[in-house]
């Protein structure tokens, strides 16, 4: 999805017909860490950026304040050191402060947190092939898909409360903003699995008074470039 059009949501009607305004949620990835680098689970582990990664949340902060995606009125972020850097690289651009959101937070990966895909395959080959499609099931003294939903879901809920009919942007993980997507989208667990999210990258969600939702972008990365 391109972001044409991105600042002007809630002025005209979209395909499901609302008119009224929205409740818009800008969200953004955190950028590089060492443990992105690596490729490595990387949840409640708290890295911090890497030069590359502060380049990368310092670029998101310029888009976002340049008012292409529209007037931010609130910055809300996951608590974690590498959420919270993004976070004020744009929140500084915008002159706004940064309020700790902890429903944002990463998944608890468990006993895979820092280790690579094939690290935690061969560590637990059966459970961690399960892991892979079905969102019941959680890494060992970790938390599931399922309950990251649950999660997000009240966090959604809280948000959408707290600034009804306003822009916040909310910075968190590659999880919990696919969660958000599919909750927009009212779609399976399969996106969780299929969709590509870039470090920095910015979505849209939108949430309507009566209960609709649209996704206005997914995974832009313009200002990266």
């Amino acid at each position: 999805m391109n972001s044409s059009g991105a600042g002007e949501t809630g002025t005209t009607p979209n395909w499901q017909g609302q008119t009224a305004a929205p409740t818009r949620i800008v969200l953004l990835r955190h950028g590089q860490t060492a443990l992105s680098v690596e490729r490595r689970y990387s949840g409640r582990g708290n890295p911090e950026l890497t030069e590359l990664g502060q380049q990368q949340a310092a670029a998101a902060g310029r888009r976002i304040a340049s008012g292409a995606l529209g007037t931010i009125d609130a910055v809300v972020s996951s608590p974690l050191a590498r959420t919270m850097a993004t976070a004020h690289a744009a929140a500084d651009a915008l002159g706004l402060p940064v309020q700790e959101f902890d429903g944002l937070i990463e998944t608890d990966f468990g006993d895979w947190e820092g280790l690579t895909f094939r690290e935690a395959a061969d560590r637990d080959g059966e459970l961690h092939r399960n892991w892979l499609s079905d969102v019941d099931i959680a890494p060992p003294g970790g938390e599931s898909f399922a309950q990251v939903a649950e999660r997000i879901a009240a966090a959604r809920a809280d948000l959408v409360a707290d600034y009804a009919g306003r822009t916040v942007l909310a910075v968190s993980h590659v999880t919990p903003i696919k969660t958000l997507l599919r909750d927009a989208l009212s779609v399976g667990p399969e996106l969780l699995f299929r969709l590509h999210l870039d470090l920095a990258s910015i979505c849209v969600v939108e949430y309507f008074p009566d209960g609709g939702s649209v996704v206005r972008l997914a995974n832009d990365t313009a200002h990266l470039q």
